[in-house]
């Protein structure tokens, strides 16, 4: 759920290519998920006071616990959560998790989260990198237009396709 609300504040923030990168290292006892966005970025009180879930952009919410809520997961596995954003130069926002920790949240879906996220942003192009104990592989929705074409991204063909590139993903 971390990386769906961190991706829903990228496209909010005008961002039309995202990068989402999963580094498992199991030497290292380290999970790192870490997102890139080229959105208009933050800049000044708004990107010093982004984790503080009583600041939010959202129209007409009180609160935005996304980054607070990311942030406090990866420090209960000893892990961090930092980002990097300017005004006009996008945002990356980068969690650490102790892998192996007992608080540490399952990845969850990662297929089937990247499938709604596709369906549901046809205008983003999306990739995905997944490492894991230094075997790197990438997929990017740049790959649906060469091989569908002005198909809508929620076919069935398209979705059975993005599953079977996907079966890469190895959260067990």
């Amino acid at each position: 759920m971390h990386i769906l609300d961190i991706v829903e504040n990228s496209i909010r923030a005008g961002a039309d290519e995202i990068v989402i990168r999963i580094v498992e290292d199991g030497r290292q006892d380290r999970l790192v998920i870490e997102i890139e966005d080229n959105g208009k970025g933050m800049g000044g009180w708004m990107r010093e006071r982004a984790v503080d879930p009583f600041v939010t952009t959202k129209e007409g919410k009180k609160v935005g616990m996304g980054l607070s809520l990311l942030q406090e997961a990866a420090r209960r596995t000893g892990g961090e959560m930092t980002f990097d954003s300017g005004l006009g130069r996008g945002t990356v926002v980068r969690a650490t998790f102790g892998l192996t920790h007992v608080d540490r949240q399952p990845l969850g879906d990662i297929v089937g989260t990247m499938v709604m996220l596709i369906v549901g942003n046809p205008d983003v192009a999306f990739q995905l990198v997944y490492e894991k104990e230094g075997l790197r592989k990438s997929w990017d929705t740049r790959l649906l237009e060469e091989r569908f074409g002005d198909v809508f991204r929620g076919s069935p063909d398209m979705i059975d396709y993005v599953r079977e590139a996907l079966a890469f993903i190895d959260t067990a």
